[in-house]
């Protein structure tokens, strides 16, 4: 069971603000949609809405209006038990596409948190469904967003179930380095937006076994660790402690941003 206690959806928050989009079409990867259907894209989601760290985006149980595409910050979804633990199941960085755990029955599976002050473009999604139906582009689009959560979901399950515990931390910040390249940034050194504590939560581990492999991976020579700042020193023995070698991996990839070091072109 889920919590299912705030059945108000936070989407209509009124702190929501309309707003262009200005280049938008660089959230989605090649898919094949032509101008045309980029600027549909634009005029469905003409409401962007701002967040700060710690506010909730959706809750479970509410009900399902829009897919939110994060314009920037981080994000994670959450899952709470019948005991009132909270689960992490997934983080989310600008770019990926949030909400479609609710198409199914209409309502959010999940929640949705900002690890960090953030904005998002809404899409109401009822609008997206009623688009004129020659539009075979966006239909694959959501199409190819649905699957890659459904890979999202299997790589997760791959990750609890077949990796020892030094293998999860490998793949994770294996995974934060690839998509950090996808986006332009550095792949050798980040900084984390999330906890140890959530790191630990997301990967079925103890936070204090999250500390020790890290330590562990510090005094290898594969990292450097101070806080949340992450650099990774030895890509290649990292990959190595990795037996898997890239089955866990982000479900919406974006291309390389050829010239650009910071992700910032959508600022207006």
């Amino acid at each position: 069971m889920y919590d299912i206690t705030h059945p108000i959806p936070s989407s209509l928050n009124p702190t929501t603000n309309p707003a262009g989009l200005g280049n938008f079409h660089v959230l989605f990867p090649s898919t094949g949609i032509s101008d045309m259907e980029h600027g549909l894209l634009e005029k469905l989601a003409q409401t962007k809405r701002r967040l700060r760290i710690g506010e909730c985006l959706y809750r479970t149980g509410e009900g399902f209006f829009f897919l939110y595409i994060i314009r920037s910050g981080f994000f994670k979804t959450t899952l709470i038990d019948k005991e009132g633990r909270e689960q992490i199941t997934g983080f989310h960085m600008s770019g990926e596409m949030m909400g479609i755990d609710g198409i199914a029955t209409d309502i959010h599976a999940c929640s949705a948190f900002a690890l960090e002050n953030s904005e998002v473009c809404l899409i109401p999604y009822q609008q997206l469904e009623n688009t004129d139906q020659s539009s075979e582009a966006l239909q694959h689009f959501l199409r190819k967003a649905l699957s890659h959560e459904i890979t999202r979901d299997e790589n997760m399950m791959m990750l609890l179930g077949t990796m020892r515990a030094n293998e999860r931390v490998a793949a994770f910040l294996l995974y934060l380095s690839q998509s950090y390249l996808a986006r332009g940034f550095s792949r050798y050194e980040f900084y984390l937006r999330m906890s140890r504590a959530e790191i630990a939560n997301y990967l079925g581990l103890k936070i204090e076994t999250v500390s020790r492999i890290l330590s562990s991976f510090q005094s290898m020579g594969c990292i450097e660790a101070q806080q949340k700042h992450i650099v990774i020193h030895d890509l290649e023995k990292l990959k190595h402690l990795n037996s898997t070698k890239g089955s866990f991996r982000s479900s919406y990839q974006k291309p390389p941003l050829s010239g650009n070091k910071q992700f910032n072109i959508l600022n207006e």
